[in-house]
């Protein structure tokens, strides 16, 4: 049966707000429920909308990342349709021909990062309790790679050369690094106006062109210099590790080769990485927490 889409808000502008939820849960988790219900959602967004907006329904963060669990359960096939069939869902979102924006209001990793980056602008807000939240690609610290698109993403949004350093590490920005980095278009003060102002800034933003890619990767000409001049930079410093090595390959297949190609770079390092012994070690002992 189809899923059910995510709850949809929709504005007297025109402006439709997707909310990733997962009741019962504390916290969003990005598995197959969430994307399938996402891809529902996504199906709901009219051709005349004025904007999309993903927001979530967790108080805590926007998308704690993928369900490792169920990937170490996935055969080698298994996953690399799993993440073909995320990205085409992501890949929705980047083919939506209205401006999109996602409104971070908590912990943005891996996965959860990712899907965020597919839209055009992040908008930012601080945790309401007043604690610093993660937002990054910490797969490095698991021995394995981002495999929806994060090595093509982030280097597009913030200094290239460090966000490949962070990637190929797998260190996480906290929310001030990343407001000082610039990695968000656009912050608010408090959550509570953070909705509207993601809203707002479709409402503010030109009429987008749409290729079947990110508005924001680094194969775009006014990205793709300054990356590669950035890998070049950093390249004989990340590629001593498996996790370095494949960052490094699978940006130099997005300079070189386009979107799709990196893409499946990432599947193919992402499922080979979490088969070898240090990855199937890494990810057990993040599980035994």
């Amino acid at each position: 049966m189809p899923a059910d889409p995510l709850p949809i808000e929709r504005s007297d502008d025109g402006v439709h707000t997707i909310i990733l939820e997962q009741p019962g849960r504390p916290v969003v988790v990005l598995e197959r429920d969430l994307i399938e219900r996402l891809e529902a959602a996504l199906d709901h967004v009219p051709s005349d909308a004025t904007g999309m907006v993903l927001a979530s329904a967790s108080d805590r963060v926007f998308v704690a990342g993928a369900d490792l669990k169920s990937i170490q359960a996935m055969s080698d096939d298994e996953l690399h349709a799993y993440l073909g069939y995320g990205a085409k869902v992501f890949g929705m979102i980047s083919a939506l021909p209205c401006p999109t924006a996602a409104a971070i209001n908590g912990a943005a990793l891996g996965g959860g990062l990712e899907l965020a980056m597919h839209c055009d602008a992040l908008i930012g807000a601080p945790s309401p309790a007043g604690k610093p939240y993660p937002i990054g690609l910490p797969e490095a610290g698991l021995s394995i790679c981002p495999g929806w698109g994060g090595t093509n993403l982030l280097p597009a949004r913030v200094d290239p050369a460090e966000a490949i350093r962070r990637t190929a590490s797998g260190k996480a920005f906290t929310y001030p690094e990343a407001v000082e980095a610039g990695l968000f278009d656009r912050v608010v003060e408090d959550q509570t106006t953070l909705r509207s102002a993601a809203a707002q800034w479709c409402l503010e933003s030109p009429p987008v062109s749409r290729d079947g890619a990110p508005l924001c990767w680094i194969g775009r000409p006014d990205n793709a210099g300054a990356a590669t001049e950035a890998l070049e930079a950093v390249r004989t410093d990340i590629e001593s590790t498996g996790p370095g090595s494949a960052t490094a390959e699978c940006v130099e297949t997005g300079l070189t080769q386009g979107w799709p190609q990196a893409l499946a770079a990432e599947r193919a390092h992402l499922v080979r990485l979490r088969g070898e012994p240090a990855g199937k070690e890494a990810i057990a002992a993040f599980l035994s927490k």
